[in-house]
C-alpha cells in the first residue's frame, strides 16, 4: 500500500503537570498545553505515514494551523487523531483533532514534508 488519501493514525496522552501551560510556558494555569496538544497531532500524522516510509525517509512538520477549544485537566487522556487528505510528490496534509473522550478539544490542518534523514541532517548541520 502506498501513501494515499484517507489514510489514519492516532496518538494519545495523560494529562500530567509536566505537559500543562503552567509548566511549559504556555500560560498560568494546569491545563493541558496548547503545545502539547500541537506536537501530539503531529504525532498522530507522523503515525499516518510512518508505516509507509522508506528505510532512511522521515517526515517533518512544515506548517500548522489549529484551534484549541476547551481546556483539559490534569487526569484526562488526550487523543490526536489525523487524516491524510492530501498528496503532492512529497508534500503531505492531514486534518488532525484532538479529544477526549467524545468531545473534541481542538482541530485543524497540517502539513508535512517527506524527507532524506542523512540529507536533511547534513543540511541542518551546514549551518552550524
Amino acid at each position: 500500500m502506498s501513501l494515499v488519501p484517507g489514510l489514519k493514525g492516532s496518538a494519545s496522552v495523560r494529562v500530567i503537570h509536566e505537559n500543562t501551560a503552567a509548566v511549559v510556558g504556555s500560560g498560568s494555569l494546569e491545563v493541558f498545553a496548547t503545545p502539547m496538544m500541537i506536537a501530539l497531532m503531529e504525532n498522530a500524522a507522523l503515525n499516518t505515514v510512518k508505516p509507509f516510509l522508506a528505510e532512511g525517509e522521515a517526515t517533518v512538520g512544515t506548517e500548522i494551523s489549529v484551534t484549541h477549544n476547551a481546556p483539559t485537566p490534569i487526569g484526562e487522556t488526550v487523543t490526536a487523531e489525523a487524516e491524510l487528505i492530501a498528496v503532492d510528490r512529497r508534500k503531505l496534509q492531514f486534518q488532525v483533532q484532538a479529544r477526549v473522550g467524545d468531545e473534541i478539544i481542538g482541530k485543524g490542518t497540517h502539513t508535512r514534508f517527506i524527507i532524506n534523514e542523512e540529507r536533511f541532517l547534513q543540511k541542518a548541520l551546514a549551518k552550524k
